[in-house]
C-alpha cells in the first residue's frame, strides 16, 4: 500500500491540537519532530523551535473522502487560531529495513580490516572481516571515531611482536566492535566493559556472529570497577576508549591511566578537534605521552604511551 503524508509545522501551542486532528484519519498514529538545543558536549538536549506534525493516510478507495474531511477539520481549527497550509506528499510503500540493508556496505579500514554487515560475506577475502549488526549499540563502523580507533589499533598490533599473549581492555565497548577487532588482530583475551547493560548484550551477540567465545570477557562497569578487581584483570598492555572527550577526561580522574600497564598504550577516540588539546593535557597529567594523532573530518583519535 502507498501512503499520503500530511504535515504541518506549527508552534508548540498548536502542535497538540493539530496532532489530535490528524490522528482521527491516521490509523498508525502521528509523528512529531522538533529541533534540539545542546548546552554542552554532554547535554542530552532540550527541545526548541517549531514542531512538525506528520501523519500517513493509506492510499485506498477512501483516500479522497479522508483527505477532504481532514482539510475541513484543519480549516475549522484554523478559524480558532491561524494555521499554515498542510503539505501533502505521496510516499511509496517498501520494506524499509531491507532497503536500508541494501545501502549499508562493507567498510575497509586501514590495510587489513573490513567491517562487514552481518548478513553478507566479505567481498575482500584478503582482509580481516569484523561482522557487525548495524541495528545494535553505538559502534557500527560508519562513524569516523570508530574508523580512526580501528586504524590505530591495527597499527599497534602490526608493531607488536608477541601478540598471542596480549590482553586488551575496551572501556565503553558499545557494540563490541573494538573488542572483536582486537581479538581478530591477534589479542589473547579482551575485557569489554560498558555502563549500559544492553550494550553488553549487543556486544555478546556481535561476538557470536564473529564466532568469538570466552576469549571476550564482558561486564557492566567502567574504570572504577576494573581497578577494584571486579573483572578478570585490572590492567592491560592496550586500552581503548571510544567515548566522548569530556567523559575521557573524567575517566582519567577515575584512574583510566592506571589500567594501562607500564610501557603499554592507550587509544582514545570520540574527540572533536577543538577538544583534543584538553584530552592531551589530561593524559599527560597522568604520565602518558602522546605518540600519534589521526583525524577524519572534525574527529580526532589519539595514541598514547605510558611512561
Amino acid at each position: 500500500m502507498n501512503w499520503l503524508e500530511v504535515s504541518l509545522t506549527v508552534n508548540g501551542e498548536l502542535a497538540e491540537a493539530v496532532a489530535d486532528v490528524l490522528a482521527r484519519f491516521a490509523p498508525n498514529g502521528v509523528m512529531t519532530e522538533q529541533g534540539v538545543k545542546f548546552v554542552n558536549d554532554e547535554d542530552e538536549g532540550t527541545a526548541t523551535g517549531p514542531i512538525t506534525v506528520r501523519a500517513y493516510l493509506p492510499m485506498d478507495e477512501h483516500i479522497e473522502e479522508a483527505r477532504q474531511k481532514l482539510e475541513e477539520s484543519l480549516y475549522y481549527l484554523g478559524m480558532i487560531q491561524p494555521l499554515p497550509p498542510a503539505a501533502f506528499k505521496m510516499i511509496a510503500d517498501q520494506n524499509w529495513m531491507e532497503a536500508w540493508k541494501q545501502n549499508y556496505k562493507p567498510i575497509p579500514i586501514g590495510r587489513r580490516l573490513i567491517i562487514v554487515p552481518a548478513w553478507i560475506d566479505s567481498p575482500e577475502p584478503g582482509r580481516i572481516p569484523i561482522k557487525i549488526d548495524p541495528g545494535m549499540a553505538f559502534g557500527t563502523g560508519t562513524h569516523p571515531t570508530t574508523q580512526l580507533c580501528l586504524a590505530l589499533m591495527e597499527k599497534f598490533f602490526d608493531e607488536r611482536r608477541n601478540k598471542k599473549e596480549l590482553t586488551v581492555i575496551d572501556v565503553g565497548c558499545g557494540s563490541g566492535i573494538l573488542s572483536i577487532a582486537a581479538l581478530k588482530l591477534g589479542a589473547k583475551q579482551v575485557l569489554g566493559v560498558d555502563i549500559d547493560e544492553p550494550s553488553i548484550k549487543n556486544s555478546r551477540e556481535n561476538a557470536d556472529i564473529n564466532e568469538i567465545g570466552s576469549e571476550l570477557l564482558l561486564g557492566v562497569g567502567s574504570v572504577t570497577e576494573i581497578r577494584d578487581g571486579k573483572f578478570a584483570f585490572k590492567s592491560a598492555p592496550l586500552v581503548v576508549a571510544n567515548i566522548l572527550a569530556p567523559v575521557i577526561i573524567r575517566l582519567f580522574d577515575a584512574g583510566l591511566a592506571d589500567v594501562v600497564e607500564p610501557n603499554g598504550a592507550i587509544i582514545l577516540s570520540g574527540i572533536l578537534q577543538e577538544q583534543s588539546q584538553s584530552v592531551i593535557e589530561a593524559a599527560q597529567a597522568k604520565g602518558l605521552r602522546m605518540n600519534e594523532m589521526s583525524q577524519m573530518g572534525d574527529w580526532v583519535a589519539l595514541a598514547c604511551r605510558k611512561l
